[in-house]
């Protein structure tokens, strides 16, 4: 620890003071192989697209980075189970350097993962005693001591070692931050069951049961009888079947305030009215910070999980499905996204999925196809292990594979950075969006509006040399209130300054300061990464004529691996 000249206390490291990364925006690759199931795509409160549930192959800074423009506020809870860092970790063990090391690549991603909690959000790390402690120390600084909620004991092993020299470790430490503790939403636990008659489940996973809005009998309150509006316009007032006069429970004023309550059912006789009853959330108790076995499993019990969907000595430290789904009942509701950047086994994902959670999972290794992919095919199907029977899990739903686009620029033979030859007209436009900070949403009839970062500006990407006479076309068809940012790999020296809204820039140049080309492996080196080899370039590239090999202005994407793009 030490003390700077603001008088605040921070944990230094032997490369905490180089400048932070600056990690390219790659964008996502469709790969639908490995999707599965019938995927359930929708709206963000940011008002950008949900895609559906995504397992993503690659590097997890790359791909943290990848998402952090689309999905900067909307997650709610993140859980990560981190390498712990032992002494195996890395080939050449130095304590210094490699707590130094891990440090460093822990900080890159906890500052992103910071950016995509929502204001109500937490994030869970599971850590033992080997780093926990300069993992509370680094996360104070990103997250804000104030917004340390606490650590949670949870017990890993369920019997003593008898080999160690000193003590037999029984527990690893979660610890919890909020993004803003004054704005946590923590879900009690219930010390006792739900009644039966909240037999109903609302939009977000709340139970409920329906009371009648229409008084059965007693005085009638005139300033309560009024008609209501059925869905299909009929006026309903509170009359019995009899013809007897009641009135409604609710004033007007009520029902305007407190109509998310309201439930109207269609039956033989016509409308009825009800409004729900919810299941006290304040009742239960606070989550405890002691999480034994019997409660949410141990190791044992998540390796019996798993050798049971793949066989014996799969992975030596899965974690238990009841303890993702503690995690996940004390922060989400159905429909709020859950992420995990190290997802191992793919157990947070199976989780959340079964839960009606929407989730994003990243894995680097090849366990994204081999156990991540088929892990979550089984649980789509209906597999009844883990909390499968205590959640009532019957199979459903679906996720799409994503892969990390390989890096826009590249090196020539000559060490230049050119344009990635793997990168047709329409790959480049979505990763010139992304790079430029706009969302790429393509114009059906207007070719150039490629992208937009308000309503009324746009970007356009070509590779096509950019003349006086089709900037010309183009500021015609701009409105008055639009702007253009244009993006090409030439232009002829009279476009620069011949609008005052239409901005024109070129590639590379533009990119070149913005971030770190070329590098595809930011990773913890925990585990082996396949190595795919890059073709090299014809003698003709140069830096001089920069281009894409074949590509042309609204050409389909030609990556044999992909069909759309998720930016």
């Amino acid at each position: 620890m030490a003390q700077n000249r603001l008088n605040k206390l921070e944990l230094t490291w032997i490369g905490k003071e180089d400048e932070p990364l600056a990690v390219e925006p790659r964008l996502l690759i469709d790969t639908p192989e490995y999707s599965f199931g019938e995927v359930e795509i929708g709206t963000l409160p940011n008002g950008k697209p949900w895609p559906g549930n995504m397992l993503i192959h690659g590097d997890n800074l790359l791909t943290l980075r990848a998402l952090e423009q689309d999905f900067a506020g909307q997650v709610k809870c993140i859980y990560i189970d981190p390498p712990y860092n032992t002494g195996s970790a890395f080939e050449h063990y130095d304590d210094n350097l490699e707590h130094s090391l891990w440090l460093s690549l822990m900080r890159e991603r906890l500052i992103i993962l910071h950016k995509l909690l929502s204001k109500e959000g937490s994030i869970w790390v599971t850590l033992d005693d080997n780093e926990v402690y300069y993992c509370k120390v680094l996360m104070d600084e990103i997250f804000g001591r104030q917004n340390f909620v606490g650590s949670i004991i949870w017990e890993k092993a369920d019997s003593p070692k008898m080999d160690p020299k000193y003590f037999s470790t029984r527990h690893d430490t979660i610890l919890v931050f909020a993004k803003s503790i004054d704005q946590l939403k923590i879900y009690r636990e219930r010390s006792e069951e739900i009644p039966e008659h909240y037999n109903k489940i609302d939009e977000k996973g709340k139970r409920y049961y329906l009371k009648p809005m229409r008084v059965m009998g007693g005085n009638v309150s005139e300033s309560l009888f009024y008609p209501m509006t059925a869905p299909d316009g009929t006026e309903v007032l509170p009359i019995s079947s009899s013809g007897q006069k009641t009135c409604w429970r609710w004033s007007k004023k009520k029902v305007e305030e407190e109509h998310d309550r309201i439930e109207w059912v269609s039956g033989r006789s016509g409308w009825s009215l009800y409004f729900r009853i919810y299941a006290d959330s304040s009742k239960g108790t606070p989550v405890q910070t002691i999480w034994p076995h019997q409660e949410v499993g141990s190791n044992r019990t998540s390796k019996a999980e798993i050798n049971k969907l793949f066989g014996n000595n799969t992975f030596d430290t899965p974690k238990p499905e009841k303890l993702i789904q503690k995690v996940l009942n004390a922060t989400t509701v159905s429909g709020d996204i859950v992420l995990d950047s190290f997802l191992g086994s793919g157990t947070t994902a199976a989780v959340a999925h079964k839960m009606g959670r929407k989730w994003i999972g990243v894995e680097l290794g090849e366990h994204a196809y081999t156990h991540c992919a088929v892990r979550l095919k089984k649980v789509i199907e209906g597999e009844q292990g883990g909390i499968s029977k205590s959640v009532n899990w019957k199979g459903g739903g679906g996720f799409k594979f994503y892969e990390l686009a390989p890096s826009l620029l590249n090196h020539d033979k000559y060490g230049n950075l050119v344009i990635n030859k793997d990168y047709n007209a329409d790959m480049l436009a979505a990763a010139m969006a992304k790079h430029q900070g706009f969302t790429y949403s393509p114009d059906a009839e207007v070719y150039w509006k490629q992208g937009r970062s308000s309503e009324h500006d746009f970007i356009f990407t070509t590779t096509q040399l950019m003349t006086a006479e089709m900037l010309e076309t183009i500021h015609e068809q701009l409105g008055e209130d639009e702007s253009l940012l244009i993006c090409c790999t030439k232009f002829q020296p009279e476009c620069r300054n011949m609008y005052s809204n239409i901005t024109i820039k070129k590639i590379p140049k533009v990119l070149l300061d913005t971030c770190e080309f070329d590098r595809d492996d930011y990773s913890l080196n925990i585990i082996s990464v396949p190595s795919i080899e890059d073709e090299e370039w014809d003698e003709s590239d140069s830096q001089e004529d920069i281009n894409i090999n074949g590509c042309e202005e609204n050409s389909d994407i030609t990556n044999s691996q992909s069909t759309s793009l998720f930016d």
